[in-house]
Parts: C-alpha cells; structure tokens; sequence
C-alpha cells in the first residue's frame, strides 16, 4: 500500500510498483534512491545500470528487505567482466506479500491467499570513455495475486560520469520505461516509470561525501521540494561506512495530520572483511511504519571488494 501511495502521486495508475522499493542497503540508508555514487557495492546497479564497473567482477550479493508489516522483499544478484570496458550481470529481485486469509461474505475461512512479485534483469554496461559509463537494465516482470497473473516488459537506461581528481560523480537514470504485456484483467497499464538525476562529492580534507538526487523528474507538477532526497556518508576507510538519508516524498507522502515526525529519515552502516561486505539499513516511513533491510557481498574470484 505504501508503495501504491508512493506512484499514485505521479499521476495515472501504474502496474508493477515494487519495483520502487530499495534494492541496496546502502541506497536504502541514503533515501532510497542514489544514481551517482561510486562503490564496488553490487545491487547499487538496480538504481542506475551505469554503476556496474569493472571492480565487481564476480561479485555475487544478497538483499533482503523486511517492509512495512510482513510484507518481503529482496534480491539476488552477480555480475562479471566482459572484455576491459564492458560488464555484464544477471539478476531477480521479488516482492512476498506475507499471508493472507481467504475468506467468503460471511467470514468463514477458506484457506489462504497468495501474492508475490517478481522480477528478472539482465545488466550491462560498458566504458564510453575514461570518465563516463553507460549502461541498460533489460526486465521481464511476472506477478501472481491470487488468480489475477500479469506480465511486464521494461528497460532501466542509465548515464555515469566520474572524475576520479575531484571525486565528483554524476547519474542519471531512467526507470522501469515498458509495459504490461499481459494484464490482471483487461487494461494494459504502463510501469512505474520514473526520471532521476543525481549528484554526489566527496570533501577534500574530511572523509565525507554527500548526495543529492532529485527524482520524478518525469512529473514537474509537484511541489519542487519533493523531488529532492538527500543522502551523507561517514567514510573513515574503504572498510567501513556509516550514511543518513532524508527522502522529502516519502516524508510528505505518508504525513499525518498532526506532521510526520522523523518520517523520511534513514540510516545504515556497512563492513568490508577481506571478500565479504555486509550492510544494513533502518528507513522511517512514519511513526508507525519502518522498513529494515540487510545485504551481503562476497568476491568469488577470491579479490578484496
């Protein structure tokens, strides 16, 4: 429901809407969203394919996302090189929507209901030049709620510019472009597509870099301060990393009458051991909704990541 909410500000009904939920516990400790960032930090790529670089040659890596009530989510993902400037990678990502009853008019209960969601990509990318990387996520999407099954088509696209003397890094994506192929029943809706364009800089005398990433670019009609989801990051060595994020959507979104305090707000933290990466993740929806996500990495080549 929360995510439904989330789209239903865009404008037109959309299918599929899991697919905005976070897909990196470091993504997700940053808002919820980041195009821009540079990381060996595989599932980073489900936000902009862009980011899939040389340095997660088989690296495999796991998510999972324990959402609002008993709502799952996650995703399973390796990546390995193609030549020295391109990178491929395959991965799913799904959506279990807990139990659920089934029941007839009078309440007597029949058995129980199934939804799930889910989702396989097909990356790749590859070096334009020595600053800029382009990559294209290809999805086919499947969903069965209870009877009701539906297929969709869909392509993310994405740009990465990085300049490895100032520590500047742009993105800029475009998500979930595509389309029902097979309905739930008979209108064929379009995916939650969405524009974002993203920024982050690293200091220069302090280990701290911070994000800016502005999102629905593709609906200007909302207020201008909703587009903005701001992300910092703790960064004392290439082992270790704490990061806030602060998703003004999300915030206003799901605000109660009375204000929605600490709502949009998240945190995360992560380890580097050798060739394992853990991360995890806290994201405040409001007072009485967070979301708890969990990820970890490891090299099978047997390099450091």
């Amino acid at each position: 429901m929360l995510s439904i909410l989330s789209v239903s500000a865009q404008g037109g009904e959309k299918a599929f809407t899991y697919l905005l939920l976070p897909s990196s516990a470091r993504g997700s400790a940053l808002g919820g969203y980041n195009v821009s960032i540079v990381e060996n930090d595989l599932p980073l790529i489900y936000m902009n394919p862009a980011m899939l670089n040389q340095e997660m040659n088989m690296t495999v890596n796991a998510n999972y996302l324990s959402y609002v009530g008993d709502v799952g989510a996650g995703s399973a993902t390796f990546a390995k090189t193609l030549g020295e400037k391109s990178v491929w990678g395959v991965g799913f990502n799904f959506t279990n929507y807990g139990k659920m009853l089934e029941t007839t008019e009078n309440n007597e209960i029949i058995g129980d209901l199934k939804a799930n969601d889910i989702c396989g990509n097909l990356f790749f990318s590859r070096d334009l030049t020595e600053m800029i990387r382009g990559g294209a996520t290809a999805k086919i999407i499947y969903s069965n709620y209870y009877h009701n099954t539906s297929i969709g088509l869909g392509v993310d696209l994405g740009i990465h510019y990085y300049n490895p003397e100032t520590e500047l890094s742009i993105g800029i994506a475009g998500k979930n472009l595509g389309r029902q192929v097979k309905a739930y029943e008979d209108e064929l809706l379009d995916l939650p597509w969405d524009i974002q364009i993203g920024m982050s800089q690293r200091l220069n005398h302090a280990p701290i870099r911070y994000s800016i990433t502005m999102i629905n670019m593709n609906n200007l009609e909302e207020p201008f301060m909703r587009h903005f989801v701001f992300g910092v990051e703790l960064i004392p060595s290439d082992n270790f990393w704490i990061a806030a994020g602060y998703n003004a959507k999300r915030a206003s979104d799901l605000s109660l009458t009375e204000g929605n305090k600490m709502g949009g707000f998240s945190l995360g933290a992560g380890l580097k051991i050798k060739t394992f990466s853990i991360g995890c993740s806290v994201g405040i929806y409001h007072p009485s909704a967070m979301s708890f996500m969990a990820s970890i990495s490891t090299s099978l080549s047997g390099a450091e990541i």
